[in-house]
Parts: C-alpha cells; structure tokens; sequence
C-alpha cells in the first residue's frame, strides 16, 4: 500500500511492474497527444455499483476515469482502459484498445487534446473540435470552432486559451455546444506552440519569441505582459509548464535548440510581493540541460487537491462524511442566473433594469 509513498524507504519491491511481464504499448499510425482526466492516483473501481460507498456519501467515479485518451493525425480518437494497471491483479497488465472514432474525418491531422470534465477539446489543423464523452464508448461530436491551424489549448473555467498560426485567443466555453470566440482579442505571435494558465497568467511557448507571458484576469481582454528570451537561451520554445514549489513559481521550458530551461517567476527575493493568489511573475532563468535531441514537450505536474472535475465528476475524497463537492447544477448557480447568464459586474445602478449581480 506504501509503495508510493515517499516516506517509505525499505526496499520491499524489486520494480514498479510486474514480473509477470506486460504490455502498456497501443501502436497506432501517428500519435501526437496523450491525456488522462486527471494525474492524481485513482481506482475508479472501487465507488462503483455494490461497491459504492453510501455511508461516506461519496458520488461514483464517472465512467471516463477508465480511460486515457489519445489523438492520432491518422486515425483521430483513440481511447485505452487503464484501469487494468490500478486494480492489484499482476497478470492483465496489457493494455488494448477501447475504441478509435473519427467520423467522416472530422479529426484528420488531430495534433493536441484538453479534457474538461466530460469534454474533449481536440485541436486540428482545421480548428477546436469538441467532443463530449458522457458516454466514453459513443462519444458525441458537439460542437466545432473554425481557427487556422491550432497547435494547441489549455483549459479554464469557462475559456478555452487557444494558440493558432495569429498567435493566443480565448474561447467562451460556458456552453460547450455554442463555443463563442472572442473578438479582437487575440494576442499576436508570429509562432506560438503551447501554452499553459496559471491563475491570471498565461504562459506561451513562443518559438524564437521564447516565453510570452499574457495577463488574462480578464480573459475577453487578454494583454501582453512580458517576452522573456533569457538571453537568447530560449531561441525555440515549443512547451512549457508551470508550478510552485513552496514559496516559489517554476516555469519549464522545452527548447528544440536549447534543451530544457527553468525558470524562476517568483521568489522571496526577485518578487516581494510573492504572497498573494497571483502575484506578477518576474522570471529569471536559474538552470538549463541540453537534451540530446530537440526538446519538444513536457509532461504536466502532480495537480494536488482537485476534488471536482469542470462538469461536476467528484475526483477525490474530502475525509470526512458529507463532505463531498459540489456537482454541476449546484457549482452553475455560483456563476449563472436563472437564464444561464454568467454573473457580471456593472456599473448601472442596482435600480437599473439591466444591473444584474
């Protein structure tokens, strides 16, 4: 059981796999994305049917916690059940296909994929492609967004931050089915490969740009903050990751020319204003490592403590009975009227027809 934890010292396993042998290859034509719902440990099976745990008045892991889904330029979704490598049994350690779907091509040269609680957004050539996988094993084509060849998106709230061939733009995703563009709001990059939010910053991995950092509080009026190049060492930028350590930010830079770069965005000293939920990054590059081919991408960090997938799907356990969180209908009612209107703030007097809360 203490496998995984760091604590534990003694030398009780001889591998993290089994001697058994097993497989955990899917060969497909051209893959170019894999991603799981979330990246904390889970074991679906075990809050499901007669094993649901009524008393703790947990809600049942949602079926699409079995699978990891991949895009393929080739053959478009492909999902993989994974469970097999999470219920204790050492002989079924093969991993097989679920299930591929593309219809009529809509996922031709699929290149990246955001999950959103039971949603997919797949970026193509073409633009965003959203699938919904409510049922993982007959998933429904929703909506699609015409952009020029997206490379790549990243999910929060209710925007979808997007990088295509004119650079960084955001996607009103409040309603999956009826995605809204933002217009004239697009930050201009000449070549922007990924990007990834933070709180109220925007991290893009800008090619010869290097990392364009974006201030997007607000995200129907996003900004330019800062270009960072750290003196030429990010000459190639082509993904990047963020993460705190203590009382530090940390971005990761995959570089083709350069290798892998961190950097510092905050610190006691650079930044002294660090405390705080989003405090200005100031970065500074604190150490690099060649890589021995381009450096292309990055896989994302431990997200700690998430209890709720965006769709309302309990992830994790509180601890304590009752203390679930909260599902769709009742986290909407936090940020929508009774017509489905996001909250805003306005400046009319609270007498005015159109002031709303």
């Amino acid at each position: 059981a203490s496998v995984a934890n760091k604590g534990v010292s003694a030398r009780f396993v001889t591998a993290p796999f089994s001697a058994l042998g097993q497989n955990t290859r899917i060969p497909s034509r051209n893959a170019t994305c894999l991603a799981l719902p979330t990246n904390q440990p889970i074991n679906p099976a075990r809050n499901v049917g007669n094993r649901m745990r009524v008393d703790n008045m947990e809600q049942p892991f949602h079926p699409l916690y079995n699978y990891a889904y991949m895009t393929d330029s080739a053959e478009g979704l492909i999902l993989v059940d994974v469970n097999t490598l999470a219920d204790g049994e050492p002989r079924n350690n093969n991993l097989k296909r679920a299930l591929t779907w593309n219809p009529s091509g809509v996922l031709n040269g699929a290149r990246h994929i955001t999950i959103g609680g039971c949603y997919l957004y797949i970026s193509t050539p073409r633009g965003i492609v959203i699938v919904s996988v409510d049922d993982p094993l007959k998933p429904m084509l929703v909506a699609e967004v015409a952009l020029n060849d997206v490379r790549f998106s990243a999910l929060q709230f209710r925007y979808l931050f997007v990088v295509d061939a004119e650079g960084l733009k955001a996607i009103d995703v409040t309603n999956p089915g009826q995605p809204r563009v933002i217009a004239k709001n697009t930050i201009r990059l000449q070549n922007a490969r990924s990007v990834f939010v933070a709180r109220t910053y925007a991290y893009v991995a800008a090619g010869e740009d290097g990392l364009v950092i974006v201030d997007v509080e607000k995200p129907e009026a996003m900004r330019e903050y800062q270009r960072f190049s750290g003196s030429g060492a990010l000459a190639d930028a082509r993904d990047v990751i963020v993460g705190t350590t203590n009382a530090s930010l940390f971005a990761y830079v995959a570089d083709a020319k350069s290798g892998l770069n961190v950097l510092q965005l905050t610190s006691p000293e650079s930044q002294p204003k660090f405390y705080g939920f989003s405090p200005e990054p100031k970065p500074q590059l604190i150490a690099s490592y060649r890589t021995g081919k381009p450096a292309l991408s990055l896989s994302r960090g431990l997200e700690r403590d998430r209890g709720v997938d965006e769709t309302g799907n309990q992830v994790a356990v509180f601890g304590r009975r009752g203390a679930r969180p909260l599902d769709l209908q009742e986290m909407r009612k936090l940020f929508m009227d009774d017509a489905s209107r996001p909250w805003y703030v306005t400046d009319e007097p609270a007498s005015s027809p159109v002031a709303r809360k």
